[in-house]
């Protein structure tokens, strides 16, 4: 670097404005009206920083005289003020196909649910007080009646996801003692979570038993000790074993377990309170037929299936979730007011699974005949040449899944629209989307941008084309 260009970079450098004088323009008095001085001046202090890198790594002279305004590092400041102000966790258009996005939170819940909680959740609730009485109560007494309605449980209680439910019974019914599980069912999901770690975690010892693809009763009973208190099982919600595999059924297990003087714990994953076969859809065992064939508590999410808040459900013998209950461990887990009012609101719909797909977004995507999925997608294209009309849109034929480790084998025939846009790649096309103010999140195949419109709605479809729009004018 010579002198020169040195002494040019000190010369821009003392250019820039300092922020006792930014704070006095009368774009900053404006800003200043509505939000606090330390997060204004510290805006302009990140924008004059921003400018002054700039003029510190300029190699090739593009930062000018004419760059080094009161009125750039203004612009700039302005744009990292509306940042900073702007909620992060907002709403979104999911047009991957995956119904339960976990990086989009999962299931959308029912409009109706929604709306009668809005006025509710302006003023005080009924968290954890007896009406009758006055008294203080369990705060999931109010959820506990819905759910023993749908399942048959004798008694339930909530916490605020299925791993934190899976560390609690453990260590509210197991501490120090053994638990056996088949070495088929020893899952990982999303985030690390890993069941011999869990288990470690609440001090309950793991006891495999069997194989990968085939464990029998025999196993599980060879490993029974004095130490031994429980025997689990984990349903595969996110994975399948094919071949040659071999399970041992919940009611066989559960009368071993029972005839020794255990417990039996059935891990569900996802969790199904309707048969799942009345909309076409491979059969997950419910709670109520987990309890029918003898577990003596079942866990399950209830974000999945269920489609509510993120939470984690346990249910089964009152004598047994009494003591879970009662455990420290309940405290730190607890779910919160506005998970067990959507956990309550969200379980009613599930009386009359013959109207989910009209009450429930998650079902209704889940059966949205192939017929209206094209119209949809025949709709968006149209759409999509008025608001961008250089781009290219076209109807294809596509798969959609359930996701959040629900049905993993099952595939959803489903109709997607691929966009391409002149001079703007399609990874570039899908980021674009994302951080317009629609927040369109899509997938790239095959160097285009794909939109599933299974896990859209006819509403969103204006939206989204005149998000394309924007991204590629």
């Amino acid at each position: 670097m010579s002198d020169m260009s040195k002494d040019l970079k000190a010369d821009l450098l003392r250019k820039i404005p300092s922020v006792s004088d930014l704070l006095g323009e009368a774009p900053v008095a404006r800003w200043l009206r509505r939000h606090p001085r330390a997060l204004v001046t510290d805006c302009l202090r990140a924008a004059a920083d921003e400018l002054r890198q700039a003029i510190l790594n300029d190699t090739a002279g593009h930062c000018g005289s004419a760059h080094v305004t009161g009125e750039a590092v203004l612009a700039r400041a302005e744009a990292i003020l509306a940042d900073r102000t702007t909620p992060q966790l907002r709403g979104a258009i999911n047009a991957t196909g995956i119904i339960l996005h976990t990086g989009l939170g999962r299931a959308i819940w029912p409009e109706g649910v929604v709306d009668s909680m809005v006025e509710e959740l302006k003023g005080y609730v009924t968290l954890a007080v007896d009406r009758s009485s006055g008294l203080r109560s369990d705060r999931d007494g109010r959820v506990e009646g819905i759910l023993q309605e749908l399942t048959g449980a004798e008694a339930a209680t909530v916490v605020n996801n299925n791993a934190a439910a899976t560390l609690l019974v453990l260590a509210a019914l197991a501490a120090g003692r053994e638990v056996i599980v088949s070495r088929g069912q020893l899952i990982e999901i999303g985030g690390s979570f890993r069941l011999p770690e869990v288990m470690a975690a609440s001090t309950a010892q793991l006891v495999e038993v069997g194989t990968t693809n085939r464990t029998h009763l025999r196993d599980y009973a060879a490993a029974i000790t004095d130490r031994t208190a429980m025997l689990m099982r984990v349903h595969p919600s996110n994975f399948r074993v094919v071949g040659f595999t071999a399970e041992v059924a919940l009611s066989e297990l559960a009368e071993l377990a029972h005839s020794r003087g255990l417990i039996v714990l059935d891990d569900l994953g996802a969790g199904a309170l309707v048969d799942l076969e009345q909309f076409g859809l491979p059969h997950e065992p419910t709670a109520r037929e987990s309890l029918t064939a003898g577990a003596d508590v079942v866990i399950f999410s209830a974000d999945k299936l269920i489609g509510a808040s993120q939470g984690g459900i346990i249910l089964g013998r009152a004598d047994l979730i009494e003591p879970i209950r009662r455990h420290p461990l309940a405290r730190a887990m607890r779910a919160d007011k506005t998970c067990l009012m959507a956990l309550e609101r969200t379980a009613m719909l599930f009386r009359d699974p013959v109207t989910l797909p009209q009450t429930h977004p998650t079902y209704r995507m889940l059966t949205t005949p192939l017929e209206k999925l094209q119209a949809r997608a025949a709709a968006l294209v149209k759409a999509i040449g008025k608001a961008a009309p250089k781009a290219s849109a076209t109807v294809g034929e596509g798969t959609a899944y359930l996701g959040s480790g629900s049905l993993p084998m099952h595939a959803l025939p489903s109709r997607v629209v691929a966009v391409t846009a002149p001079g703007v790649p399609a990874e570039e096309l899908a980021r674009r989307l994302r951080m317009d103010k629609s927040a369109v999140f899509a997938r790239v195949e095959n160097q285009a941008l794909v939109l599933d419109v299974r896990t859209l709605t006819d509403d969103q479809v204006a939206p989204v084309a005149e998000a394309i729009g924007r991204a590629a004018p």
